[in-house]
């Protein structure tokens, strides 16, 4: 069986799985030290090595600040110079301070700091700041010498940054960089930015919410003893797409396989003006291993992809004057739809009269598409243009949005959807009764009652024209192997980011373009097929 995804939390639900180890005999104390335990672990294979090295870790109240307690024991029982800044005041008695004394970590404090001169003694030659001041449990917005000691931080992460010295200047974040909310992403302006986080236990819902997500770095979850597969965990219906997961669920490639083995798809895109799109979907269909592809687009757009797509199988549409395709084309796919075993569309159509009366044709008309459909891009914008659309839409259906797109078809501002991208995203996808992948940084993924499940990956690699155009192919192609609707749209958003990472890898973000993500999907789909 595959492993399961992690579940995304609040800070309440977080707070209550806690609770329900603890009746199950998971004392908090344990819980504080697997924590603790767990981040200086982290810190010493992130840092290879901690013996020697400079780091100081901000204390808060609360219990973010005992694990941040902890874990500078052990920092310093490994050999490195651990300092411990509080923040706030510790309660008394404290025993993990008490702890962290006998190891003799030094101790200093900002209520005797008013100018905060020992803490940037502190931080000359440090080479890492582990933030633990606020968790879950404490309220923002910043204030005090909280947020002094924040802007302080900051300034001091910058001017690394500054001279060239990424590597040596670095801060990660115990549960949370202080100032972000758990809940929302929402971010104190001074909120402390991170170069890792380390999610204890789950990851919270505002570490993968923007603004605040921009402040997370990478992100790592530890395992900090929380008992596994308790009822309420399985109830949450938030979840992090995993490589685990993911290649636990990709289709499998017998050996005595054959082409018809992995299914037929049809890609409806193109136009005169968006050649490129067209071929950017039907590739992809092929890396992500379809048996078969058809590509079906405007009579003058044909013969310039054919030319390029030479795995491809073709079908010439009818076009107006302009090189759209005309709304007769619909009964011609529709006519042949026996042959194949998934359908895209949408991907560079343009929009027109003729456009509009060809989506409806196609996908509204009955009788409904006898298999899996994903609407993509223009075609979800000349969908939009149909009053209730929703209400004549039947059979498996994916719809693939960005947010503009999304704003589109819900008919309010796009900046409305992207306050809260997994509610917006979630809401529609039941009303609508179809799926939905709402594409950006953190792409989600939302079907009616399946758990909405949020994609690891923000790329600004990504940000250029045509990476939709190969998400789309990717999900059509793996739904003519089989895979359902749900997962073919989570799996292939998690195959789309991985694949960006790895070209992010090799050729940095800037002109990385949607033809080097095609060519690294056969590699990652063999990595996440091992991982898996």
């Amino acid at each position: 069986m595959p492993a399961a995804n992690l579940k995304i939390v609040t800070a309440a639900q977080m707070v209550a799985l806690e609770q329900a180890s603890e009746r199950q005999g998971v004392s908090t104390d344990y819980l504080m030290e697997s924590a603790g335990l767990a981040v200086a672990k982290a810190v010493r294979s992130q840092l290879g090595g901690v013996a020697g090295a400079k780091i100081l870790v901000l204390v808060g109240a609360g219990n973010n600040g005992a694990d941040g307690l902890v874990a500078a024991r052990h920092l310093r029982r490994w050999g490195a110079q651990a300092s411990i800044y509080l923040a706030t005041r510790r309660p008394t008695p404290d025993p993990k301070m008490e702890l962290a004394l006998e190891y003799g970590v030094a101790v200093s404090s900002s209520a005797s700091d008013p100018e905060l001169e020992e803490l940037e003694g502190h931080l000359r030659g440090c080479r890492l700041v582990l933030d633990a001041v606020l968790g879950t449990g404490r309220a923002r917005p910043l204030d005090g010498p909280v947020k002094e000691l924040a802007r302080r931080i900051n300034a001091w992460r910058s001017q690394g940054r500054d001279g060239g010295g990424d590597r040596d200047r670095q801060v990660f974040a115990l549960d949370l960089p202080t100032g972000l909310n758990p809940d929302t992403g929402q971010a104190d302006p001074n909120c402390i930015a991170a170069d890792r986080t380390l999610a204890l236990g789950y990851p919270k819902v505002g570490l993968l919410t923007f603004p605040g997500a921009g402040l997370v770095g990478q992100l790592q979850v530890l395992d900090i003893g929380l008992l596994p597969d308790l009822e309420l965990e399985r109830g949450i219906g938030l979840e992090l797409l995993s490589p685990d997961w993911v290649g636990g669920h990709l289709p499998v490639r017998p050996l005595d396989s054959h082409k018809g083995t992995f299914g037929h798809a049809l890609i409806v895109a193109g136009s005169r003006s968006y050649v490129g799109a067209a071929y950017l979907a039907a590739q992809a269909a092929v890396r992500a291993g379809a048996g078969l592809v058809t590509l079906a687009t405007p009579e003058s757009v044909y013969p310039i992809v054919a030319g390029k797509l030479t795995e491809v199988i073709h079908l010439p549409l009818p076009e107006d004057q302009e090189g759209l395709v005309r709304p007769e084309a619909a009964g011609l796919i529709r006519s042949n739809l026996s042959h194949y075993d998934a359908l895209a569309v949408g991907c560079g159509l343009g929009h027109s009269e003729g456009t509009r009366q060809f989506i409806e044709r196609l996908v509204l008309d009955q009788p409904q598409l006898p298999i899996p459909l994903v609407i993509d891009a223009d075609g979800l914008n000349n969908l939009s243009r149909l009053e209730h659309w929703w209400e004549r839409l039947a059979g498996t259906t994916v719809l693939t949005p960005h947010p503009g797109e999304m704003a589109n078809l819900v008919g309010t501002p796009t900046s409305e959807i992207q306050r809260d991208r997994i509610g917006a995203a979630r809401k529609w996808a039941d009303y609508w009764k179809v799926g939905l992948v709402l594409k950006g940084a953190h792409t989600v993924v939302a079907h009616p009652d399946q758990p909405v499940r949020v994609s690891p990956f923000a790329n600004p690699g990504l940000a250029s024209g045509g990476t939709g155009d190969v998400l789309t192919g990717i999900m059509a192609g793996l739904m003519a192997q089989g895979l359902t609707a749900d997962l073919a749209a989570s799996c292939g958003v998690y195959l789309h980011g991985q694949a960006g990472a790895y070209a992010v890898l090799d050729l940095g973000e800037a002109g990385l373009t949607a033809t080097d993500l095609v060519q690294r999907l056969p590699q990652t789909i063999g990595r996440l097929r091992h991982a898996g």
